[in-house]
């Protein structure tokens, strides 16, 4: 536990989700809050393992933390905190801040006591999101300052700072990262820590609640501490001129991760220029930036996804009558469009500076390489549920998913995915496929994300009487991001024991009359089971259960379990490919001569191939090793 230790000057490798954490523990944080999403999830899990430390040692740790229901709540409940007068950190990754957005936007106006820092860990080029919003936006919208660290360094050391400017201000402070930047693994000093403050205190205040009439009294305050917060940007140590070369009257303006790719280039060029790295980006420290713009003939913004510097350098430019050139986006030089990287940034700059690209062009493989899309593991339970549904639904059956392993569903050959918009959207798009077409509509969530988000459309389902079936894939945790605890696990993020709150139990709550439970491994009675669901006039609820195979497997280990593997009888084989081609698993493979096979060191023993063939050529074989 290396990241707890109190060695000012220790100096450790830190990933920026990680130093994050260790920049709250520095800054006394009490409550550290989050919904699990990537890439933000390694702020949360190192604030549990910490948890679970003292847990385990049977002490109490020095600070509060949660995996709450959803991002909204966790807003929330650090909100509440920081109303009692402590530090709180709430985390998420850029389409949690969506979800959270409703008490974001109010929480500006009411503002903070003790210090809030809200972590948004924006998705350039989607590695593992539905979308690639920029959440800067979000700073604008709702009022907020906003930090944007460049290095596992800064983002500690903005973390520490943003509490005091959340204080100074009374404001929550947008501290806001990019997928690059928080699974990047840099050298981070560690300062002293401060002890948190422990219990607080909270004292009425009628401007807290926030009927009309207290709104407009605090838009205003909202506004002159956004004022408050210029002054504040205009002297941020973060805000800085880098000088490379001899620079004249060429300048570069960047933030975050593109900063680093700006500053690399244009040493490797040769460029002389002067770089305004922006570290703290709402708002602008505008002086500072006019100063810049008058020392310029020319200015290069680079920025991922949106042009938001670019545009209030062109407006600035344009209020101070400059003739100052902005190259951007706008002038076609930058996409809108994914991550930004050296040889994108170094192909612009070698274009507008007319000097050489020092680096040659990549030589693109005469070998076309297979597609290699993310697929369910070898055993997971969700297949097996696919399976049993497509065997009993009608073939022209809506199947609305949701965001998590499941989603993987959308892939050959079991195409189980149709529509997608958000976390909990299953549910409410079957209501809608039930009002709108004469189909079958079965949908598919996850557990945690029942219980984030997807509660309200099941009820809409029973009030309304829509004839939908809503399945939950309950494999007993938030597996994509890792294996995280959520209501329905009877332990929380500290490693206490909490109450297990089962998702039937909940349907019964809520008025559904036809709820199913079922083990997917026996696909024949899911299939049974399935049917019985899409007769039922009106909604129906189906829990297919079973343990995440990783788990499963995990525990197996510990418990000293065999962990059987299967294997395929070739004579008994008709390469019908009902396995592959229906079923799926990656386990199983074509040889050159078109016979199947099962790869022992991928199989993980769940047997449910053994149903899928109808020749019985698949049996036990060994044990895995």
């Amino acid at each position: 536990m290396e990241i707890i230790t109190d060695q000012p000057g220790k100096k450790i490798l830190l990933l920026g989700n990680e130093a994050i954490t260790r920049g709250a523990l520095e800054a006394g944080v009490d409550v550290a809050t989050t919904y699990p999403g990537t890439p933000s999830s390694e702020i949360a899990d190192t604030f549990s393992h910490i948890t679970k430390y003292f847990t385990k040692k049977g002490d109490k740790p020095p600070f509060y933390f949660e995996y709450s229901t959803n991002e909204k709540v966790a807003l929330e409940v650090a909100a509440a905190a920081s109303f009692s007068g402590l530090r709180a950190l709430t985390c998420m990754k850029h389409v949690g801040l969506n979800v959270a957005s409703d008490a974001f936007m109010t929480y500006t106006y009411v503002g903070c006591k003790g210090g809030h820092i809200i972590v948004s860990a924006d998705d350039p080029y989607c590695h593992s999101s539905q979308n690639e919003q920029d959440n800067r936006y979000f700073a604008i919208f709702g009022g907020a300052p906003m930090l944007e660290p460049t290095t596992p360094q800064e983002a500690k050391e903005m973390t520490g700072v943003g509490f005091d400017i959340s204080e100074q201000l009374s404001l929550p402070l947008l501290l806001r990262t990019t997928t690059r930047l928080s699974h990047a693994r840099g050298p981070v000093v560690f300062e002293k820590m401060q002890k948190p403050r422990g219990i607080g205190h909270f004292e009425k205040n009628p401007l807290l609640v926030t009927v009309p009439a207290v709104a407009r009294k605090q838009h205003p305050v909202l506004l002159e501490r956004m004022e408050q917060a210029e002054k504040i940007s205009e002297k941020s140590q973060f805000n800085e001129v880098v000088n490379v070369g001899k620079p004249k009257d060429i300048g570069v303006v960047s933030s975050g991760v593109s900063f680093n790719y700006a500053k690399e280039m244009a040493e490797t060029l040769s460029l002389d220029v002067r770089i305004l790295k922006l570290g703290m980006t709402h708002p602008i420290p505008r002086r500072m930036c006019e100063k810049f713009i008058k020392s310029c003939s020319t200015i290069v913004v680079i920025e991922e996804l949106e042009p938001i510097l670019e545009q209030q350098f062109k407006t600035l430019a344009f209020d101070m009558k400059s003739d100052v050139k902005i190259f951007g986006k706008s002038t076609g030089r930058f996409s809108r469009l994914y991550e930004y990287n050296p040889d994108i940034v170094v192909d612009v700059f070698s274009k507008i500076f007319k000097v050489k690209n020092p680096f040659p062009k990549p030589v693109e493989s005469k070998i076309k390489l297979p597609s290699r899309p993310p697929s369910l593991c070898p055993g997971c339970p969700h297949r097996a549920t696919y399976y049993a549904v497509k065997k009993a639904a009608p073939k022209d059956s809506i199947y609305p998913t949701d965001i998590g392993c499941y989603t993987l569903g959308k892939e050959p050959p079991l195409e189980m995915a149709d529509v997608l918009l958000c976390m909990g959207s299953n549910a409410g798009t079957a209501c809608g496929f039930a009002v709108s077409t004469g189909q079958k509509i079965v949908s598919f969530m996850g557990d945690s994300t029942f219980f984030h988000a997807a509660i309200p459309a099941l009820i809409d389902a029973v009030h309304h009487n829509h004839d939908v079936v809503i399945t939950v894939l309950d494999n007993r945790t938030t597996a994509m991001t890792g294996h995280q605890p959520h209501p329905g696990t009877e332990f929380d993020g500290m490693g206490r024991p909490a109450k297990m709150i089962r998702v039937e139990d909940v349907a019964r709550g809520c008025g559904v009359e036809h709820i199913e439970i079922v083990d997917p491994n026996n696909i024949k009675e899911t299939t049974a089971a399935f049917k019985r669901a899409l007769d039922f006039k009106g909604p129906s609820f189906v829990v297919s259960k079973s343990p995440c195979i990783l788990l499963e497997v995990d525990r197996k280990r510990k418990a000293g379990e065999e962990i059987p593997v299967y294997s395929i009888n070739q004579e008994l084989c008709k390469r019908c490919k009902t396995c592959i081609g229906r079923f799926g698993c990656p386990a199983l493979y074509f040889a050159e001569d078109g016979s199947v096979h099962i790869d022992t060191t991928l199989c993980n023993g769940c047997g449910n191939c053994v149903q899928v063939c109808p020749f019985g050529a698949i049996s036990k074989s060994g044990v895995k090793e």
